[in-house]
């Protein structure tokens, strides 16, 4: 069923123009081709074909809609025919011919004349050509009788003809059927009726034949090859099927378009179907792809990945809190890839404070870097003789932080976790911060304004966005199944000796798996000798979930005796395998192959590219497969079975089928060699062939490791299945069919000549062809959907282009283009959504496949909804942030295409010379893939791509990479093999195949080579007008370049252009007899592409490669006019690449005409003369070279400065020479540049014709040339300016002038509300103290700074002048930054918001409403921040009198505040030398030779006259009126130097010795004794005054040295500031205008002349009429007045009147002013950042400073303000222990066995115990009670502004001097029990910040947990202000579970003494005089047992062991007697024996 239009012709049109028709039907339209230049009549005549599966209602409609059709705006509507079908469906054939109506439903005498055919459901089809459907026979015995995947929802034959088993069948598939799509043109479960299709009976078995219907997405594709010429799409073969040649095809056959289709195409054409479509400028011809039978050239070369990169990794320990565990000394270990470093021991405390800071540096690819682990761990008392034990840790990856904005982290808490015990729970937390910094990042220490609490830690976690905090352990299964397809990995000798010997044959590998994750290790076992390895083995890591190190990588290792290497890498990215979304995913993959690429397969001992194994670097070959699975389970640690280490741990694993992976299918790769240009000439001398791979098959050379295809074949996925496809239904054809071998390699060629550098195989018109089949799982689905997505990112890619482009070169109407590349997304999307939900349910489907899909089709569902209600919101205001905006959509896309889950490996060419493997090209198989459904289909799939070869590995880093090693135009296609009779139809038409033998006459059997029967003669012209900003290849910093260009076979070079960068050719090169095979129409839209290569030329030696571009030409068939717009065509501009970086742009056009039948003498003339001059060459022709008009350049000569030597001689005497296109002007000489490197003349001029069209513009050269003695020049530098835009003069629109006059204008300085500061700053102003904050920290220093001055002055109602200095104004000015960038940092948060907000709602429609309402309010805003600025003091000051005067603190140089303060003097560098090699241009700083100050103004001629008849124009200025002389001067130079933040360790410690060293011409200022030792963030606080004589000292640098005893000092980081600029721009940045005046105090003028005196400067020097003042406090100049306050104040408080505070105002507001107004230099600080030459490009530190500057010839100015740090002031704290409860008891008694304490307690101040203090001891008592009455007495250096503790202290015995520390000022007191014999045990600590602690309680009982954790709701206070507090603080400590419990309290009374106080009345230590404490009252039982012996004794005895003591002295008193009787018994027994 069909409904087909032929639209004849549409008459009566009225005047002459290009129209369009559009003809609609169900919803689905089509297009006409774009009739150009027509008159009354356009002759259509084409057919338009609707396939339907529903009858037509009689009720539908046909609508044809005619348009003028328009590139540029919306096309315009002529008028509209619509039809009921009625009349046609009862007919079937109808011709109308009827009028147009107009919008208004008129009728208009245009009229249109169609036929319509409408073939019913009775099965008039009309004839199918048989050769549409590849017979797929003795399908239906196989169960699947087609290709699944056709869209045609059902294959019903004629029910009648069916057994009711098909019928079932059929049923079966017609429920998997998914069409879906809105404009439905085939219902669901329609039949097609196919009786009428006259199946052909076969001989054998009478069934018929099923044929298949190919139908896609509701079009039937067929080939409308119309003859040549017939408009833009004609030549578009939308069929891939192609005709025989025999079958000649009629004219009128059908072309079936499809809307999106024909929309693509038309956008590529600049075609523009409706005004949002429109695309106007392409990027460059190559980017606009036209044709559908190429595929683009990647431009970029060379390989990025692998090449190593600096990187610096920079962390900050700062404190940690929360340690679990007692009495800890922890110590934090910073471990980042294999580097450790330790911050210091801090002792005895469980939040200790380090600020310590340590940078690591690396020299690697940026793949290693990312993958590294920082790990931050916490050990406990770790010295040198043991390693500590650990508390806790935490891990990351690199690229987790360099993926973080800013590549930072920033004061955020680590949670700390134990990995040997993960059921513990959390060990802490640590406060640091982390930055990664690549060159050329710049890192912005934040004055972060978002640190809402800094002692929130659970709202600053260091944790990426979207990880929730309370992250779980999990466990990760990586399951490795098997592996196929090793590479030998040994050799062969010892193998074939074995061979001999033992008879055996072993696979020569020994393969083991091994993973790599978070930092940890695990493998498999080793499988020995095997290319099939088979393990089923699990490695299970356990680790926090979600995990923070992103990839896991998977490497088959070979086990070998001496070292195991690699044989593949895989690595697995855990982002791509989960979906954190609340409909996400865990991570889970497979069971999957993944494919490994590495080195090439043959073994050497020593492989050059084992890197490409080891995962670096893009892999030049297929290395093997492995079958892996993950998952992850989330493990509940409360479970009791759960082993809590976190070693990783090898499982068995359960195998899985053989199947689960995909049935297995035979695919077919057919490729065709049209091309193989551009071999590089070292491989010119041998014969020449390509070798083409997938996987194993057709790799020849290295051995096919034949197991594989062995394996599939016998077992495996379906064996029978695999040789049935293949048998035919016809035995004999069968096997021939079955029977042909893969070809893979072209047969060698010896290559010929095309010039000096290039050889060419001579192809011509025989096209070599290979062929392979291979095996793999069929796992397509996967392939498609990524090839979907690609080609939606593809086209919105092209279009962002576009857009891009439109911007940039100020094309008219980008917006329209957006909104059509946005409609085209959400359509793209929702085309997806349809597309890829058919996925019928495989068995090999994995969940990942399954999850994957829905979460992709969920995201572009969103994405399509965002995209058009973006397209609603596109306007020419908003285009640029929709454009960011629409970038974020192709991220997106890009990441959900790239599909984890590998199937058919890629494919690879290599290029052999000698079977040597040369270079290679790596093509992905999903690009061509083939498949029935368009967007489904690979984007070169059936498509002529042209491709370079590449050296592999390391050889193709730097140049030697840069040359192409050959160019293919290389045509591929790979699909099932039962699909493979589509194979050739993307071939150039016009060819004879040639067969095998055996395969002649065999359909479809593929062909070893074609011939090429029709060719085509063309002649190429190629327009090279100029080029710019090319590479710089010679010492001298220029170039001597010409162009190569390529085309084909052929090469020309144009003329070389010496010394030059911004050559101007403007040459036409002639290719004559171009030979192109193939059909004439493919030719138009399909040229090949142009190569064009920039050499520079040496005298010897060859060329060096300076880049190359490609380029499409325009072409012209010889029965084509030439004529417009095609013709001539219009040069563009092409970027010219040199490896990857850009390398300059060549502006040129292409043409290829056709030589028709009569020769050449067709061709349109080349006219021009040959220039006489130039020889031979011939000019870009008239049509094509720029208009050009008189432009006028003025150059300003100023001076030169920093010449350095040339060939080590002096540049004495330079000269400036500027040339523009041919003309040019030089400057005076410099007679004597040492004495003044000034110019006399300053200004002169030059005439030049310059194109109209700005963008068209040439460079202007900016030469230095030093005139030696006898007439010699020597080049010093040069300099291109590449864009006079911003020096062009456009004279001002003479309505515009009088604006100026009009009345007067009251400028409004009626001070706004201020900047609304953060809570505690209200707090302050509103007169009270108790600001709630528990703990401080390091980064709130500034705001103490701020209350300080701020809240306590308030409390004393009258605050003390005297108290405030310089550090109070900067601190203050530095909260009001941080307010700002807060304010600014939350606006853009809203913002943010807000588009989200949009984007989302707008789909439902209220999107627009809300914007409107938004928007004004955030401009106000931001209005209201920058008027504030000014003003913010005077305000302020309104409310309470004493309020701190402000300055601005710019967070980065000032600079880039002012434009360089380039406003009307420029500064150009001069360069010299050869850029370097590798692709950073970081080298520039090197080449640089001197900087040449002037500026330039290009204007048209003749100027407008009033210009130069204003009063006092001097024509020798001409256009620089009113610049200042350039006679030398003198100038007093003062700089502050403020102070250094996070400079760079230079010492093994980790910390650096800095001091400040200046330099300005000879003055070279060392402040080396006064260097500020270990210190990272040191504060100077110094003003260094240099007097220096511009302009022969104007280079101020400001260097920090580190100081070292031993050996000279290291340069830390330096900046360099260009004072000349400075001190002469109309920003007046000699010395910055304060915010207010005064004439004492702090905030003194520093200016010797008043702001009065400076105002009126400034109006006279812009010849302004004022100022004038008025009473009342008014100001006025020109027309604008200003009011403010007239009094001011002297020391003694004398009011007096003064017009400086007026004058003030209008110096604050002086960019208001008309015509000369600009923006003044406020006074301020600016930050700037240290950089180290041997560093280049990485930042190392920061340094915040000012300068002022006064003539020497003005009044002097007074003393420098003095800046120099705050002194620390002297405290004395005592503190007070009265007496303790409640102590735990910790003893059991020797005796007793009673529970009791023997307490004493422990307190100290400063950091590490230094100055700890005991009290005595309270020995046994029983009751945890302690009576002490014991002083304890703390002095100390205290910094009020920093709340800081200062204390100065040799870091060890080794120390040189003093480290000076500053630490939080916090009170520790500990409780002990004291042991004789053992340690002390420690029970219970407390910590008070003396800034804000809780205050105690009244009584013990009252005193309870939450006083210490910070949890009680009672007031902070402070003992600076309170003086003197006394109470009850409870002592805490964990317990075994690490519960905080409480284990005592204590009393005690803190008295705060200032040093002066204390010396007053002293007080003695303990008990001690003066001011002595009574004697503590202890009871009895705590006596001292030395002190009263028989007290205790009598205890002990009396109470305990009275039984025993008994029980002991009778059995002494026994043994006694018994020794006795022992003793005496002899002598008795003598005695009585002898009778004595």
């Amino acid at each position: 069923m069909a409904l087909i239009v032929h639209l004849k012709t549409v008459t009566d049109l009225r005047g002459k123009g290009d129209r369009i028709a559009k003809v609609a039907f169900r919803g689905l339209s089509f297009y006409t081709r774009v009739l150009e230049n027509c008159e009354d009549e356009a002759p259509f005549d084409e057919t338009f074909r609707w396939p339907i599966a529903s009858s037509i209602d009689v009720n539908e409609m046909l609508e044809i809609q005619v348009f003028n059709y328009s590139k540029v705006f919306s096309n315009r509507l002529i008028g509209t025919f619509r039809m009921v079908l009625q009349k046609v469906v009862e007919e079937g054939q109808l011709e109308v011919m009827d009028t147009l109506i107009d919008d208004n439903n008129a009728v208009i005498q245009t009229s249109v004349s169609i036929e319509i055919r409408y073939q019913a459901m009775d099965g008039t089809v009309g004839a199918w050509n048989d050769e549409e459907f590849l017979e797929s026979p003795n399908a239906r015995s196989e169960g699947d009788p087609y290709e699944t995947d056709t869209l045609l929802p059902s294959h019903r034959q004629s029910p009648s003809k069916a057994s009711a088993a098909e019928r079932a069948l059929r049923r079966q598939e017609e429920d998997e059927m998914y069409y879906h799509s809105d404009d439905e043109l085939l219902g669901e479960g329609d039949t097609i009726s196919q009786g009428s299709l006259n199946a052909r009976d076969k001989a054998k078995g009478k069934e018929k034949k099923h044929l298949h219907l190919r139908f896609s997405k509701g079009k039937e594709k067929t080939k409308g090859d119309h003859k040549a010429g017939k408009g833009v799409f004609s030549a578009m073969k939308l069929g891939k099927a192609r005709a025989s040649k025999d079958d000649h095809r009629k004219q009128d056959e059908p072309a079936v378009l499809e809307a999106e289709d024909l929309d693509r195409k038309a956008m590529r054409l600049g075609g523009g179907l409706d005004p949002d479509t429109i695309s106007l400028a392409s990027v460059t011809a190559v980017t606009t792809n036209v044709s559908n039978k190429r595929s683009k050239p990647d431009i970029k070369m060379e390989p990025s990945a692998g090449r190593p990169m600096d990187y610096q990794v920079s962390i900050t320990i700062i404190e940690a809190r929360q340690l679990v565990g007692l009495n800890m000394d922890p110590v934090v270990c910073v471990e980042v890839g294999e580097e450790k470093k330790y911050t210091s021991m801090k002792e005895s405390t469980n939040c200790p404070y380090y600020n310590e800071y340590f940078v690591f540096d690396f020299h690697v690819p940026p793949d290693v870097m990312f993958d590294k682990i920082l790990k931050l761990s916490v050990i406990h008392s770790k010295n040198l003789l043991r390693s500590g034990t650990l508390v806790g840790s935490f891990k990351m990856d690199i690229g987790t932080v360099y993926s973080q904005p800013e590549h930072q982290f920033y004061h955020k808490w680590a949670i700390l976790s134990d990995p040997e015990d993960i059921t513990a729970g959390l060990k802490g937390y640590l406060k640091v911060d982390i930055a990664v910094v690549g060159k050329g990042d710049n890192i912005k220490t934040p004055h972060k304004a978002n640190e809402t609490d800094e002692d929130d830690i659970e709202g600053n976690l260091l944790l990426p966005d979207g990880v929730p905090p309370e992250r779980q352990w999990a466990r990760f299964y990586i399951k490795i199944y098997r592996a196929e397809g090793l590479p030998r990995m040994n050799t062969s000798i010892m193998a074939n000796v074995k061979k001999a010997l033992i008879g055996e044959n072993k696979d020569l590998v020994d393969p083991y798996v091994q993973v790599v994750f978070a930092g940890q290790k695990g493998k498999t076992s080793v499988q020995k000798s095997s290319y099939e390895p088979l393990w089923n083995e699990q490695i299970v890591f356990t680790e926090m979930f979600p995990p923070l190190c992103k990839r896991i990588k998977v490497q088959i290792r070979d086990s070998d005796k001496v070292n195991d290497v690699a044989i593949g890498t895989h690595f697995i990215d855990l982002r791509k395998v989960s979906n954190e979304g609340d409909k996400g995913f865990l991570p889970t993959f497979g069971p999957a192959w993944v494919n490994m690429y590495g080195s090439t397969r043959n073994y050497t001992l020593m492989d050059e590219h084992q890197d490409l194994n080891e995962g670096l670097g893009e892999g030049v070959s297929f290395r093997a497969r492995l079958l892996i699975g993950l998952s992850v389970e989330i493990l509940d640690t409360s479970n009791p079975e759960i082993t809590s280490s976190t070693e990783v741990q090898l499982e068995q694993a359960t195998p899985v089928a053989d199947n689960c992976t995909g049935k297995m299918e035979e695919f077919f790769l057919f490729g065709s060699f049209l091309e193989a240009t551009m071999v590089d000439r070292k491989n010119g001398d041998k014969p020449i062939n390509f070798e083409v791979t997938i996987g194993n098959y057709g790799n020849e050379i290295d051995g096919m490791s034949k197991p594989i295809i062995k394996k599939k074949k016998e077992g495996g996925a379906g064996n029978e299945e695999a040789s049935e496809l293949l048998q035919n239904s016809s035995d004999e054809e069968g096997n021939d069919e079955e029977e042909f071998v893969s070809i893979s390699t072209t047969p060698p060629m010896k290559p010929l000549i095309t010039d000096r550098n290039y050889f060419h195989l001579p192809y011509f018109d025989k096209k070599p062809c290979i062929y392979i089949k291979s095996w793999w799982q069929d796992q397509r689905r996967r392939l498609y959907n990524a090839n979907i997505m690609d080609k939606i990112a593809d086209k919105l890619e092209e279009g962002l282009n576009d857009v891009h482009e439109m911007i940039k070169t100020e094309k008219p109407h980008p917006e329209r283009r957006l909104r059509g590349v946005l409609e085209e997304l959400s359509s793209g999307c929702l085309r997806f959504v349809t597309l890829s939900n058919k996925d019928q349910n495989h068995s090999s489907r994995t969940r990942l496949d399954r999850e994957r899909l829905k979460s992709c089709m969920r995201e572009l569902e969103t994405m399509g909804q965002q995209a058009k209600t973006l397209r609603s919101q596109v306007k020419k205001t908003t285009i640029r942030e929709k454009l960011k905006q629409s970038q974020n959509f192709l991220q997106k896309l890009r990441f959900l295409a790239d599909e984890p889950q590998h199937s058919i490996p890629e494919i690879f060419i290599w290029m052999m010379s000698n079977n040597k493997r040369i270079a290679y090209a790596r093509i992905p198989s999903k690009d061509i893939l083939y498949s029935i459904v368009d967007e489904e289909m690979g984007k070169d799939c059936g498509k002529v791509k042209t491709v370079f070869l590449k050296l592999p590995g390391k050889k193709g880093f730097g140049p030697a990479g840069w040359t192409v090693q050959a160019k293919m135009e290389i045509y591929l296609w790979l699909g099932l093999n039962k699909q493979r009779k589509d194979f050739l139809s993307g071939l150039p038409c016009g060819f004879e195949e040639r067969k095998l033998p055996k395969g002649q006459g065999v359909p479809f059997f593929p062909p070893i080579s074609l011939l090429y029967t029709k060719k085509q003669v063309f002649q190429l012209r190629v327009h090279m007008y100029q080029a710019r900003s090319l590479f710089a290849a010679d010492s001298s910093g220029l170039s001597d370049p010409f162009a190569r260009v390529f085309f084909i076979t052929q090469s020309q070079c144009t003329e070389v252009l010496n010394e030059t960068l911004c050559p101007t050719w403007d040459q036409l090169l002639v290719f004559d007899n171009v030979e192109l095979y193939g059909e004439v129409h493919e030719m138009r839209d399909d040229p090949p592409i142009i190569v064009i290569e920039i050499y520079d030329q040496d005298t010897v030696g060859k060329a060096d490669f300076m880049g190359r571009t490609f380029a499409k030409p325009v072409v012209k068939m010889s029965d084509e006019e030439y004529c417009s717009p095609r013709f001539p065509p219009q040069l563009e501009y092409y970027q010219i690449y040199r490896g990857n970086s850009t390398a300059g742009d060549l502006l040129a056009a292409f043409e290829l005409l056709q030589i028709g039948p009569a020769g050449k003498s067709d061709l349109p003339p080349i006219d021009g003369p040959t220039d006489m001059e130039r020889g031979p060459i011939l000019p870009v022709p008239l049509g094509i070279r720029p208009v050009l008009s008189k432009y006028r350049v003025e150059i300003l000569f100023w001076g030169l400065r920093d010449l350095k030597r040339v060939n080590l001689a002096q540049v004495d005497r330079p000269r400036v020479d500027i040339e523009c296109a041919g003309k040019g002007v030089q400057s005076s000489l410099i007679q004597n540049y040492k004495k003044n490197p000034n110019f006399s003349t300053l200004v002169k001029w030059f005439e030049v014709d310059l194109p109209e069209n700005e963008l068209l513009h040439p460079p202007l050269n900016i030469r230095v040339v030093d005139c030696r003695a006898f007439g010699r020049y020597t080049l010093v530098g040069s300099h291109a300016v590449n864009s006079l835009r911003k020096f062009i003069y456009r004279p001002p629109d003479k309505k515009a002038q009088h604006w100026s006059t009009a009345g007067e204008i009251v400028v409004n300085v009626e001070p706004e509300v201020p900047i609304k500061k953060m809570e505690t700053m209200v707090k302050l102003e509103a007169n009270s103290d108790a600001v709630v904050k528990v703990e401080p920290s390091e980064e709130e220093k500034e705001k103490k700074k701020k209350k300080k001055k701020g809240a306590e002055e308030i409390e004393d109602d009258e605050p003390d002048e005297s108290m405030l200095d310089w550090w109070s104004k900067y601190f203050a000015s530095i909260e009001t930054m941080k307010e700002q960038l807060r304010q600014q940092e939350a606006a853009a948060a809203e913002a943010e918001e807000k588009e989200e907000m949009d984007l989302t709602e707008g789909s439902k429609g209220q999107g627009k409403a809300k914007e409107k309402i938004k928007v004004p309010k955030e401009d106000k805003k931001k209005k209201q921040q920058q008027q504030q600025q000014p003003q913010q003091p005077e305000v302020l000051e309104k409310k309470n009198k004493q309020k701190i005067d402000e300055m601005k603190v710019y967070p980065k140089e000032l600079e880039t505040e002012f434009d360089n303060f380039e406003d009307w003097l420029h500064t150009f560098n001069l360069l010299r030398g050869k850029i370097g090699d590798d692709d950073d241009n970081a080298a520039d700083e090197e080449r640089i030779v001197g900087r040449f100050k002037g500026s330039m103004c290009v204007y048209k001629v003749p100027l407008p006259d009033d210009i130069t008849k204003e009063a006092g124009y001097d024509p020798n200025f001409g256009m620089f009126q009113g610049i200042p002389s350039n006679d030398p001067i003198n100038v007093l130079v003062r700089v502050y130097v403020v102070r250094a933040t996070d400079l760079h360790p230079a010492d093994i410690n980790g910390k650096a010795d800095p001091y400040v060293v200046i330099k300005l011409g000879k003055t070279d200022i060392k402040d080396k004794e006064n260097y500020i030792s270990k210190q990272l963030n040191p504060v100077f606080g110094k003003s260094f005054d240099i007097e220096a004589t511009f302009p022969m000292e104007s280079m101020l640098t400001v260097a920090i040295y580190d100081w070292d005893l031993v050996g000279s000092d290291d340069l830390i980081g330096e900046t360099k500031i260009d004072l000349e600029n400075r001190y002469y721009s109309k920003h007046k940045a000699t010395c910055g205008i304060s915010g207010t005046y005064s004439i004492h105090g702090y905030n003194i003028w520093r200016d010797p002349q008043k702001p009065t005196q400076i105002l009126s400067k400034l109006c006279k020097e812009g010849k302004l009429d004022g100022p004038h003042y008025g009473p009342g406090g008014r100001v006025k100049v020109v027309n604008r007045v200003f009011t403010g306050p007239t009094e001011l104040e002297d020391e003694n408080g004398q009011k007096k009147q003064t017009d400086e505070h007026l004058a003030l105002t209008v110096l604050h507001h002086w960019e208001e002013i008309p015509r000369v107004g600009c923006k003044l230099v406020p006074e301020h600080v600016e930050t700037r950042p240290l950089l180290n030459p041997d560093k280049p490009g990485i930042e190392q530190g920061r340094l915040e400073l000012w300068v002022d500057m006064f003539p020497m010839d003005m009044p002097a100015p007074g003393p420098a303000i003095d800046i120099s740090p705050r002194k620390p002031k002297k405290y004395e704290l005592r503190v007070i222990v009265w007496n303790t409860d409640e102590v735990i008891l910790e003893d059991d008694d020797y005796f007793t066995g009673e529970k009791s304490s023997d307490i004493f307690v422990r307190g100290w101040l400063k950091g590490q115990q230094e100055d700890k203090q005991d009290t005595d001891v309270h020995y046994h008592s029983l009751t945890g009670e302690g009576n002490f009455n014991w002083r304890y007495i703390f002095p100390f250096d205290y910094l009020a502004a920093e709340e800081k503790i200062v204390i100065s202290k040799k870091e060890s015995m080794f120390s040189w001097d003093e480290t000076e520390y500053k630490i939080p000022a916090r009170l520790t007191l500990q409780v002990w029990d004291a042991d004789h014999f053992s340690a002390d045990d420690f029970l219970g600590a407390i910590e008070l910040d003396l800034n804000r602690f809780p205050r105690g309680a009244k009584t013990a009982k009252q005193c309870s947990m939450e006083l210490g954790t910070g949890e009680a709701e009672v007031p902070m206070i402070s003992i600076f202000k309170q003086k003197r507090v006394k109470g009850w603080w409870p002592f805490l400590a964990r317990d075994e579970n690490d519960e905080i419990e409480i284990t005592g309290k204590v009393e005690a009374e803190l008295h705060l003494l200032t040093a002066e106080e204390a010396e007053k009345s002293p007080a003695g230590l303990a008990r001690n005089e003066p001011d002595p404490l009574e004697k503590p009252n202890r009871p009895d039982t705590s006596f001292i047992w030395f002190l009263n012996p028989l007290k205790s004794i009598k205890y002990l005895i009396c109470t305990r062991y009275k039984w025993l003591i008994i029980k002991i002295v009778l059995a002494l008193l026994l043994v006694i007697m018994v020794g006795l009787f022992l003793y005496s018994m002899p002598g008795y027994m003598v005695k009585k024996l002898l009778g004595a």
